[in-house]
């Protein structure tokens, strides 16, 4: 970034100018409703989220800022250039002076339009935002070479984050699809062994369990025997759980200890809204009532079957979710009832030992790449800051490390304009 430090020394090295968007921007909000979203249509549809509806019809064709009116305040901000559709509470802003980069803009927006929002706000959320909060907010307007270096900067940084995202979800594409591929019997492979389809009930025998009572001490403190409940089942295969019952427990409250080289599912949580959690458990486990554990028959390999659970997992959640009720919840009777490819044992352990490299590689993709994206994210955040950190014209630019006291300042700098 020595490049860009040159060019404040010798362009602004007094400072530049903040303006506020009123004076400088429309802001509008557009005129179309959610329900008239379609799929796979012409122009990209803004609505209040992340997501980027599409529509036949459009009714702007310019450069914009899109920010939403109510929801993800200050979280959700989108580049436009081009034709698109607007829904009737969000936001476009659109510059008028060719002084300003609309994508530098953009960039300085994320930054610091939030804290400028909260800081004009009389409670510790906002929920919504009108028309002359958004012409409130200043940006400034250094000179266009510096704007152009800053963008080009920020979007390498947002370029990369969004490659490895990309990478992340096609390497999970591709585990489901040799997963379901190896599962799937009699379609992809004529296949010279006998499989027989069994209920998830035939696999072995399931069970539930239960909370001892949280009142009673002596049932918690200091316990070491694993108890599963529905905040530990985020990974497929768990190594411990967050809490632990004691021997008191065990007794007193009749709790029962599953083996090892069991499968866990979840019956009952919000969370089953979209997924349905399933884990290999290979260690001695007690669970809750929200949990249901299968110690599989003799004829059944443990990690297959949690592979087979896990491959139709979509579709259980499918045919078996209740509807109704304040807590989403499965039919346990239909889940037992739902039927899957059972081929001998000794083809079963060959799959399931396939699957587990498969499964380990992506495992580590899994860790490796979001941590890489994490850390991108905060590069990306730290630099976005350290760049569109600067001083009114009577003051000192800043170049080198944004600090919190320096973003305090910028802030305070729009409240006070404000």
């Amino acid at each position: 970034m020595s490049e860009l430090n040159k060019l404040i020394s010798e362009m602004c090295p007094n400072g530049v100018t903040f303006m506020r968007i009123g004076n400088i921007a429309e802001v509008g909000t557009g005129s179309s409703n959610g329900n008239e979203a379609i799929d796979g249509g012409l122009y990209p549809f803004f609505i209040r989220s992340q997501t980027v509806k599409t529509k036949n019809d459009y009714e702007y064709d310019e450069e914009a800022i899109i920010i939403p009116g109510e929801g993800g305040v200050g979280e959700i901000f989108h580049y436009v250039d081009g034709k698109y559709a607007l829904h009737q509470r969000v936001y476009r802003i659109h510059f008028t002076t060719e002084d300003v980069l609309t994508k530098f803009a953009y960039y300085y927006m994320q930054a610091y339009f939030k804290p400028f929002i909260m800081k004009k706000a009389v409670s510790a959320t906002v929920t919504s935002i009108r028309k002359p909060m958004i012409q409130d907010f200043s940006i400034p307007i250094p000179p266009l070479p510096i704007q152009r270096e800053i963008v080009q900067i920020l979007d390498n940084f947002t370029e990369l984050t969004a490659e490895l995202t990309a990478e992340l979800t096609a390497r999970k594409k591709q585990y489901e699809y040799y997963r379901d591929t190896l599962l799937t019997f009699g379609v992809h492979r004529g296949g010279t062994f006998e499989t027989k389809w069994r209920t998830l009930a035939e696999l072995g025998k399931w069970s539930g369990g239960k909370t001892p009572s949280m009142a009673e001490p002596r049932y918690w403190n200091d316990g070491t025997i694993p108890w599963i409940s529905s905040k530990d089942m985020k990974s497929s295969t768990l190594s411990d759980t967050q809490d632990h019952i004691t021997e008191w427990a065990v007794k007193d409250a009749s709790m029962t200890v599953y083996p090892q080289n069991s499968i866990a599912i979840v019956t009952r949580s919000g969370i089953l809204k979209h997924t349905f959690p399933v884990a290999y458990i290979p260690f001695e486990t007690t669970v809750n009532q929200d949990i249901k554990i299968l110690s599989v028959a003799e004829d059944v390999h443990p990690r297959y079957a949690f592979h087979v659970i896990q491959g139709n997992g979509k579709d259980i959640l499918v045919k078996t979710k209740k509807q109704g009720g304040t807590v989403d919840s499965l039919d346990f009777q239909k889940v037992l009832a739902y039927k899957v490819p059972v081929p001998p044992y000794e083809v079963q352990e060959r799959l399931a030992k396939v699957l587990d490299n498969f499964d380990a590689i992506c495992s580590d993709l899994n860790i490796g790449l979001p941590a890489e994206i994490e850390a991108r994210k905060k590069q990306y955040e730290y630099y976005r800051d350290m760049l569109l950190t600067f001083a009114a014209a009577d003051d000192i630019i800043l170049t080198d490390r944004q600090t919190d006291r320096q973003t305090d300042r910028q802030t305070d700098r729009q409240t006070d304009r404000a």
